[in-house]
Order: C-alpha cells, then structure tokens, then sequence
C-alpha cells in the first residue's frame, strides 16, 4: 500500500536536496581543511562550561536516535522491492512505535523548555535578526576559512546563533508537526478514511510524507556537519554527551 502510493518525482527532488547538501558540505569542509593548512587559527583561550543539562541531552538523543530509526524504517516502507530482506509488516510496526516515541519525547521536551524559559533559545527576536544572521552567514562563508571566531559567543543562556535559531524555529514548528500530521493520517486512513480522503488521502499523504523526510535526513547531514565547527571537530558533540563544553573565550587581540 504504502510502496505503491510512492510519486517518482518527489523522490528525485528529495535526493537532488541530499545530494546537493552532502556536494556543499564536501566542498566547505575541503575548504576548511585546506585554509586550516595555510594559516594559523585564531588565538583564544578555551573555558569549560556547563551547557547542557542531562535533559537536554537525554531529549536530544532520544530524538535523534528516533528520528535516523524513523528515516531508515520508512525508507524500508517506501521502497519494499529495494529491502526485500526486512520483514514489512515488522518495520511498518516498528515505524509505528518509533513514531509514538518521537511525539511523547516531544511533547515531554515542550512542557519542559515552557517550564524551565529555554523555549526563548528557540525563537528569534525580529529586532536585529536579519544582520546578526547575516553576520553568521558571512562567517560560514568567509570568516571561517580565515580563521576568524565565531561571531556570537555562544553560553549556557544563548546556545544558538541566529541561524541555528531560524532553522530549529522551522524544523520544530514546520516540519516536525508536518510529518507527525501526515503520518498519523496515513496510519488511520483505514480506520478514518473520510478525514484521510478530505486531505487527497494515500496518493497526496504519501508523497508528502516523504518529502519532509528527505528533508529531515538533510537537515541532519547539515546539523552534524555545523558541530565540527566549533574549537575542535568533535567539541559540540562531547559537549552533548557529557554537558560541559570548551567554549571559546576571545583574547585581546581577537576581542
């Protein structure tokens, strides 16, 4: 049912996104790699920080693992004829149960970024936005090829840049509810047809759905990619495992 529902050319436009973000990120980093070669980085001293407490970690973990476990099982649904060596109806299920995780984590990280005021790390403030994401964009683009630091300095009350907060705004008010929506219409279309029907049902719904994952699974190249950024490549990732992080402290000649 859900293989057959598949519109070739959402696919391709899919893989075209992926594709060219994997071409970006292999020409950016080569770039780094070799700019680093010729130049010395910038001097700065490194502190460590406590970042991230061990909530935010588990829900980020939670939710990563969910949603890859989540892109490979609906791959497995998508494209049965390709994954003939998995068991359908036990990946349908399994997409299923990954499905419910991924909302009750989510929901559970809601009630606490309301409670605790981090939910104000997520949402960009209008005044001044445009030229602060400019700045980063400009940094990504130029800044760190020369060495330069990072434009925001990033602490436990400000862990994202204008962009991170423009793209996480997106991927957690748009694409996220997107795919929950469309998921759970096509998991009840049997058992609620008429409200499947009222959106296009299956032939829409299908589509639809695996476009935003092909969204999503390119957003995670690009999210993986940014953390390498930081003072060193794995920094930002035993930042999230651990919750302390060595956060750049300008010197003098930098500041």
């Amino acid at each position: 049912m859900f293989g057959s529902s598949r519109v070739p050319w959402v696919d391709y436009l899919g893989a075209l996104a992926f594709l060219g973000a994997l071409l970006g990120i292999l020409i950016h980093s080569t770039l780094r790699y070799l700019s680093a070669r010729k130049q010395a980085r910038h001097a700065a001293r490194l502190e460590k920080v406590y970042m991230y407490t061990a909530y935010e970690r588990f829900w980020h973990w939670l939710q990563v693992v969910a949603i890859v476990l989540l892109l490979f099982t609906g791959l497995v649904i998508h494209r049965p004829d390709l994954f003939g060596a998995f068991r359908f109806r036990y990946m349908v299920t399994m997409h299923n149960i990954l499905a419910a995780i991924l909302v009750a984590n989510a929901a559970l990280a809601f009630f606490y970024h309301v409670a605790s005021g981090e939910i104000r790390q997520f949402i960009p403030r209008p005044r001044g936005f445009f030229d602060q994401a400019m700045l980063q964009a400009k940094y990504y683009l130029q800044g760190i090829f020369k060495g330069e630091p990072h434009p925001f300095e990033k602490t436990p009350q400000k862990k994202l840049n204008p962009l991170q907060q423009a793209t996480y705004f997106g991927l957690l008010n748009v694409l996220l509810p997107l795919q929950v929506l469309t998921g759970a219409l096509m998991w009840g279309a049997q058992k609620w047809p008429q409200v499947a029907e009222a959106l296009g049902g299956l032939p829409w719904l299908a589509p639809f759905h695996s476009l935003i994952a092909w969204l999503l699974a390119t957003f995670i190249i690009g999210h993986v990619y940014l953390t390498t950024t930081g003072p060193t490549v794995l920094t930002d990732i035993k930042a999230m495992i651990t919750g302390w992080e060595d956060v750049e402290i300008p010197t003098e000649e930098t500041a």
